[in-house]
C-alpha cells in the first residue's frame, strides 16, 4: 500500500484568525492581568533558486505577569508558523494484479501547506489535551475535514493519519518541544523552521501564552514569502502563459534528449 499527496496549484491567503481560535479567545481573557507580544526577525523570506531554508527567529516578551508564577516556571508559551492554505488530495495506492493503481482518494478542505510548532515543551503537558484540540494547535490537532466527503467514515482515521505522515515526512509539517526558551525575566525567543520547499504566500506566525495550564492570550503577524529572480519568472512564466510555459518546457526536453544521444553516441 502506498500513499501519494500531490501539491495543489493554488494558494489561499490565510486568514489570522481561525474561527474556533476565536471562540476560545473570547472567553475569560478579560479575567487575566497578562499580555503577548511578539516581533518577528524578519518580515519578508525571499526564495531564490539556491535556497534550503531558513530558520525564523521570534522574540516575545509577557507584560502584566506574576513574579511568582513566573519564578515557577507556571507560564508556557507555544509558536506556530503556518502557511497559506489550500485543499489536499490524498490517495491510496494498493496493488492490483502486480500494478501499483490508485483506489482511494480523500480531499481535505484549507489546510495548511506548511505547519512549524515551537514551545517551551510537550504541548501535551501545557494545557489539556481537549483545550489544545479545541484552539487547533499542534498537527495531531489540525482541522482536517474532507470535501464532499460520502461514506461511513470507517476510513477517515487512517486517510488523517496519512495525510499528517506524507506532510511530516516531507518536511513542510515540523514540530520542536523545546524550540521556545526564556533569555530574561519574561522574555522569550523562539525558533521556527522554514523547509526548503516552504510554499510562496503569507504565512501567519502566532503565538499562546499559557499560565498553570489556562490559555491566557494569543498574538499573531503576517510573514510574507516570496520568489525571486529565476525562481519568480519561472513561477509568473507558469501562472500568467501555461501554454508557452508548456510548450518551452517540451522544447527544452527534447532539445536536452537530443543533445545527450549526440554527446554519448558510439561511433
Amino acid at each position: 500500500m502506498r500513499w501519494l499527496l500531490p501539491l495543489s496549484l493554488v494558494a489561499l491567503v490565510l486568514a489570522v484568525t481561525t474561527p474556533a481560535l476565536a471562540q476560545v479567545l473570547e472567553r475569560k481573557v478579560s479575567d487575566f492581568t497578562e499580555k503577548l507580544e511578539i516581533g518577528i526577525s524578519t518580515e519578508e523570506i525571499a526564495i531564490t533558486s539556491d535556497f534550503r531554508g531558513a530558520d525564523l527567529t521570534i522574540f516575545g516578551a509577557i507584560d502584566g505577569f506574576d513574579a511568582n508564577l513566573l519564578a515557577q516556571g507556571k507560564y508556557n508559551i507555544i509558536v506556530a508558523l503556518e502557511g497559506p492554505k489550500d485543499n489536499a488530495t490524498v490517495r491510496k495506492k494498493e496493488r492490483v494484479f502486480g500494478i501499483w493503481v490508485n483506489t482511494q482518494s480523500m480531499t481535505f478542505e484549507l489546510v495548511p501547506e506548511a505547519y512549524s510548532l515551537s514551545s517551551t515543551r510537550a504541548i501535551e503537558t501545557i494545557a489539556p489535551r481537549r483545550d489544545i484540540a479545541n484552539m487547533g494547535i499542534g498537527v495531531d490537532h489540525m482541522r482536517l475535514v474532507p470535501l464532499g466527503f460520502v461514506g461511513d467514515g470507517s476510513s477517515l482515521g487512517e486517510f488523517r493519519n496519512a495525510f499528517r505522515t506524507i506532510r511530516e515526512t516531507s518536511g513542510v509539517y515540523q514540530r520542536d518541544p523545546g524550540g521556545v526558551q526564556f533569555i530574561s525575566s519574561s522574555l522569550f525567543k523562539a525558533s521556527v523552521r522554514l523547509p526548503a520547499n516552504v510554499p510562496n504566500g503569507i504565512h501567519i506566525v502566532r503565538a499562546y501564552l499559557f499560565r498553570d495550564g489556562v490559555f491566557v492570550a494569543a498574538k499573531a503577524l503576517p510573514l510574507r514569502v516570496v520568489k525571486t529572480g529565476l525562481e519568480q519568472a519561472i513561477t509568473r512564466a507558469a501562472h500568467d502563459q501555461p501554454l508557452i510555459y508548456g510548450l518551452l518546457a517540451v522544447t527544452l526536453a527534447v532539445v536536452t534528449g537530443w543533445g545527450a544521444s549526440l554527446l554519448f553516441r558510439k561511433e
